[in-house]
C-alpha cells in the first residue's frame, strides 16, 4: 500500500513539473499558455471593484515590507517557544532562501508582468509569483511549526486551515490585481510547496541527526 501511495504521488508530481515545463516552454518562446489566455477577461472584469480593493491589501500580507520583519520576529517567538534555536533557524533561513530562489527562477524564465504595479511590490520579472511562493514557505512553515505546539486536533485544523487560506488569497491576488498571470501563480504555489516539504524533511533529519549525536 506504501509503495503504491509514493508511486501514486510521483506520477501527480511528474504530471506537475511537466506541466510547468511545457508552459515555461511556451513563455520562453514568448508565448502565452492556453490557462492564462482563458483567464485574462476576469481580471479585466475586476478591476475597480471592491474585489480589486480587498485583494490590493491581501497582497501585502506577502510582501517583503511586512514578511521581513514578520520573519525576524517569529524566527524569535518559535526559538523561545520551543527553547531550541533550530525551529527558529529553519524558519527564517528558510523564507528568506525561498525569496533567493524565487527570484533566480525568475532570472531564467524572464516573463514579463502583465502590468506594472510599484505600490504593490511588482517589478521587474513575473514567473513564478514571489508572493504565492514566499508565503507558502512562510506561513506554511509556520503552521507546521504551531501545530506541533497544541496538543488538540481541532486547534491544529484550526491553525492549519486559516494559514492555508492566507496562502491561498495572497497568491491568488497578485493575479486579481493583475501583476502575475494564472499560471505565475500556480507555479509559485507548487515551487514554494516543495522547497517548503524540503525544508520540513532538512528540519526533521537535522532533529534526528541531532539526538543521535546526544544518545
Amino acid at each position: 500500500m506504501r509503495n503504491r501511495r509514493r508511486y501514486i504521488r510521483f506520477l501527480v508530481l511528474s504530471a506537475i513539473l511537466l506541466t510547468i515545463g511545457i508552459w515555461v516552454f511556451r513563455i520562453i518562446n514568448e508565448k502565452v499558455p492556453y490557462l492564462d489566455q482563458a483567464t485574462r477577461n476576469l481580471v479585466d472584469e475586476l478591476a475597480d471593484t471592491t474585489i480589486f480593493t480587498i485583494f490590493r491589501w491581501l497582497t501585502e500580507l506577502g510582501s517583503g515590507t511586512f514578511l521581513t520583519p514578520f520573519t525576524i520576529i517569529m524566527a524569535l517567538v518559535l526559538w523561545y517557544a520551543f527553547r531550541d534555536w533550530l525551529p527558529g533557524l529553519v524558519f527564517g533561513l528558510g523564507t528568506l532562501t525561498s525569496h533567493g530562489l524565487n527570484v533566480l527562477i525568475k532570472q531564467l524564465v524572464e516573463r514579463e508582468r502583465p502590468s506594472i504595479f510599484v505600490a504593490a511590490n511588482a517589478e521587474g520579472f513575473s514567473f513564478p509569483s514571489g508572493h504565492a511562493m514566499i508565503s507558502m514557505v512562510c506561513y506554511g512553515l509556520l503552521a507546521y511549526f504551531v501545530a506541533q505546539k497544541f496538543t488538540s486536533p481541532k486547534v491544529v485544523l484550526s491553525v492549519q486551515t486559516g494559514l492555508a487560506l492566507l496562502i491561498f488569497l495572497i497568491g491568488i491576488s497578485r493575479y486579481i490585481i493583475n501583476v502575475h498571470y494564472l499560471t505565475d501563480v500556480i507555479a509559485g504555489f507548487i515551487f514554494g510547496f516543495i522547497y517548503l516539504t524540503g525544508l520540513i524533511f532538512l528540519y526533521r533529519w537535522l532533529q534526528t541527526l541531532r539526538g543521535k549525536t546526544s544518545a
